[in-house]
């Protein structure tokens, strides 16, 4: 597909990698002439310099030929402006970001509407709810959710004296009674889909599929269950520290926020009002301890400095703090923080990326047999999971699984139907109305018929 881009900062640069990767032909527009030299050697890109709300601009970039357009500046008017003005000129689909808390559901509904916007995507936002389902299963690394909740996919890091060490995937299954599958292997840079006679072992990181209820009853079973968290200190006044400081206070959490800035602070405190604020500097160790560090259940960083972040919730780490997230948005930085065992790192420019990805994969099996509806990363990028909402035109729709030759690298790893969630086994069939999540590792699929050879 044809697909703009405008605005080419840390977020819009990402959604250019993640769509350029995924074959499509991708044009940038940006007013920094820099930024679009860098992009346009970087990738294979064709860029236009100039305001991405100019109809100046936007007709020497081909708006009226695009299929999908996204606007990713800065700034969130200009970002609707442009959204607004590409549908006028010709685009097919358009997504903004909007970041600014002063646009509640309500405002963005209603902007969506009259400006012909077709999605508005908040990094912040999705950053947020990503470390909230982190926070709510503590021993998780990572957390995705399908299906309004019914049906997640959990990463877990196994440590030395993990009782999986040295099992088999088929003796796991025998002897822990709950509903679950091990559906990714990360081990050494490489990752696997296993199957029943894989072997794991410790420093491994896996990806666990079942409902929430399964999930729990093998962490309890696993000895792994750690008591809810409850007080949680954040560093940094960011807008995803709004967000999840008011998700934390509503699930009945204590929740105290570190920043430097006073003005910052006094903002907080007026919106806030449950939240204790801190006026200081994070960095200094000696405020953390006497802000009652080592009290806390979880540690967030969040402050704009990927750094820090990494550097602190070290320190936290070293503390016991049973649960520390680190927002790092350098790739290169990502892979430090885990050698320095920081297992639990968000990245929200990753997480837009992965809408815009599941959107213009949607749009391109627009006449497919179903529907990609939820699509995520997982193990740093090498493997995907996605869900599909199966159409009664699906050629497979009654055959049992046993009976389908599905790809080299591909598993079903989930069947929502109705109400009820099925880990699927030989004998399962998929019906239309179903969603089914698949996992992939060195495979691209656009429709749920790409798992068949």
């Amino acid at each position: 597909m044809k697909i703009i881009v405008v605005g080419c900062g840390k977020i819009g640069t990402t959604i250019v990698s993640s769509l350029v990767l995924e074959g499509h032909d991708v044009i940038a527009v940006d007013n920094q002439p820099a930024v679009i030299s860098e992009i346009t050697n970087i990738y294979d890109v064709m860029g236009v310099c100039g305001n991405g709300a100019d109809y100046d601009t936007l007709a020497e970039a081909g708006v009226d030929k695009v299929d999908l357009f996204v606007a990713s500046t800065g700034s969130d008017e200009l970002n609707m402006l442009s959204c607004f003005v590409a549908g006028r000129m010709g685009a097919s689909h358009t997504i903004a970001k909007i970041s600014n808390p002063e646009y509640n559901e309500q405002n963005i509904a209603f902007m969506q509407k009259e400006m012909g916007i077709s999605l508005a995507v908040n990094p912040e936002l999705l950053a947020a709810h990503e470390i909230y389902n982190v926070i709510g299963l503590p021993a998780a690394a990572k957390v995705e959710t399908f299906s309004g909740r019914k049906y997640e996919i959990v990463e877990l890091v196994l440590r030395d004296d993990s009782p999986l060490d040295g099992m088999s995937l088929i003796d796991i299954r025998k002897k822990y009674k709950a509903d679950f599958l091990v559906c990714v292997v990360h081990r050494d840079d490489k990752v696997y889909i296993p199957y029943g006679n894989f072997v794991l072992k410790s420093g491994d990181r896996i990806a666990l599929t079942a409902s929430r209820d399964e999930l729990q009853k093998l962490m309890k079973m696993l000895g792994i269950v750690q008591k809810p968290v409850r007080d949680v200190m954040i560093l940094g006044a960011s807008k995803t520290a709004f967000y999840l400081s008011k998700m934390l206070i509503e699930n009945g959490c204590s929740v105290k926020i570190v920043e430097l800035d006073r003005e910052r602070c006094l903002e907080f405190s007026d919106k806030l009002k449950n939240v204790s604020m801190i006026h200081g500097d994070g960095a200094q160790q000696e405020l953390l301890m006497e802000e009652g560090l080592t009290s806390m259940d979880a540690f967030v960083t969040l402050t704009g400095m990927d750094e820090e972040n990494i550097l602190l919730s070290v320190f936290a780490s070293s503390l016991g703090i049973k649960k520390v997230i680190s927002k790092v948005n350098r790739d290169e930085f990502t892979a430090l923080a885990e050698k320095l065992g920081l297992d639990c790192i968000m990245s929200p420019k990753k997480s837009v990326s992965e809408i815009i990805v599941r959107y213009a994969r949607a749009l391109q099996n627009s006449e497919g047999s179903s529907n990609v509806e939820t699509l995520y990363k997982l193990m740093d990028g090498k493997a995907e999971a996605l869900e599909f909402s199966v159409g009664s035109d699906f050629s497979l729709c009654g055959i049992p699984l046993k009976d389908m030759s599905l790809k080299n690298g591909v598993l079903i790893g989930g069947i929502i139907r109705a109400r009820k969630t099925i880990i699927p086994k030989g004998d399962d069939v998929i019906l239309a109305g179903d969603k089914v999540i698949v996992l992939a590792a060195g495979q691209r699929l656009d429709d749920l018929a790409d798992i068949i050879r």
